[in-house]
């Protein structure tokens, strides 16, 4: 991010995302405050019961608890200084800080892209090829995945940073949004953007199309093996090891789509602050909820934990 357009004028901008909803505002931040602590204290707690439990101490796990601390630091990017300016007269940010926000905003939201595509690959491996799962998934895949998916997320968001920040900004300096996103920081350079917002665009396609692809292809797999299982219980639990990554994918990839895979001109800002709420609080909140209430391996280690009875089969 060092290679900010020294021509710009612009030093700070106005976040004026929510500030037309008047004294609703104060209500917004009682609601974001509740949300982010509650976030908080959810993706600690899935952290903690897979830290605890030897139970939990599998590759699908491993992942899961990597994404709950990823998703956690990228609502710390966003919504601490959202309920800042929710109470504030003024609701600016300097030109740095924007930056910083967009390269890590972009960095964990990318990161977290591909950790669900790791998980996917994770379910793959687990039911198509049962046998050969521990040798596959072993540590040092795990982690070269991880790694890997980190590495990648924050290259791409230093290049999108590197290619927003480098444009001239010389007024207006007012963001139509809550936080500093690519596509309302872009609407106020002076000059023009299309083969930059042809670039990013291919970015978003990267980062959103391709794990997307590689989901439904390790799907595909899985359906079929499914459906090869004689029994109606196998089956059953075959697609209850599934069902917790599918919602997190569907909602993830659902939202991601519908702001970064379109014509800018068919953006509408009001609108895009609305799916933004999503993905920046109701899916990091998401994430730990549905797999905690869906997954009985989660709910069973958590009961363990907090020392409550647990219910064994009688065989």
């Amino acid at each position: 991010m060092h290679s900010f357009n020294r021509t710009t004028m612009v030093t700070r901008f106005v976040l004026v995302g929510f500030s037309s909803l008047g004294e609703l505002q104060l209500l917004l931040f009682v609601i974001f405050l509740l949300l982010y602590l509650t976030i908080l204290l959810a993706n600690a707690t899935i952290m903690a019961v897979i830290r605890c439990s030897r139970t939990l101490h599998t590759p699908m796990y491993g992942f899961l608890f990597i994404l709950s601390f990823s998703e956690s630091c990228y609502t710390f990017v966003i919504i601490p200084q959202l309920l800042v300016h929710l109470l504030s007269a003024t609701k600016s940010i300097s030109f740095v800080a924007c930056a910083a926000q967009l390269f890590f905003f972009l960095g964990f939201a990318c990161t977290n892209c591909f950790l669900i595509a790791v998980m996917g690959y994770d379910r793959y491996v687990a039911i198509c090829q049962p046998l050969r799962y521990t040798l596959v998934m072993n540590k040092r895949l795990g982690l070269g995945l991880v790694s890997l998916s980190g590495v990648t997320g924050f290259f791409i968001a230093l290049v999108a940073t590197n290619l927003i920040c480098d444009m001239p900004f010389c007024g207006p300096n007012r963001v139509n949004h809550y936080f500093c996103d690519m596509a309302p920081v872009i609407k106020l350079a002076c000059t023009d953007t299309h083969v930059k917002e042809l670039a990013l665009f291919s970015l978003s396609i990267l980062v959103i199309m391709v794990p997307f692809l590689l989901i439904l292809i390790s799907y595909g797999f899985i359906l079929n093996t499914i459906l090869k299982i004689p029994s109606a219980e196998g089956k059953r639990k075959a697609f209850a090891t599934c069902a917790s990554h599918l919602t997190v994918v569907i909602v993830h990839y659902g939202c991601a789509s519908i702001i970064y895979l379109r014509p800018r001109s068919k953006s509408a800002s009001d609108k895009d602050q609305l799916v933004a709420v999503t993905y920046t609080v109701v899916t990091p909140l998401l994430n730990p909820l549905v797999y905690s209430l869906r997954n009985q391996e989660v709910k069973t280690a958590l009961k363990r934990v907090l020392g409550m009875p647990v219910a064994t089969k009688v065989i």
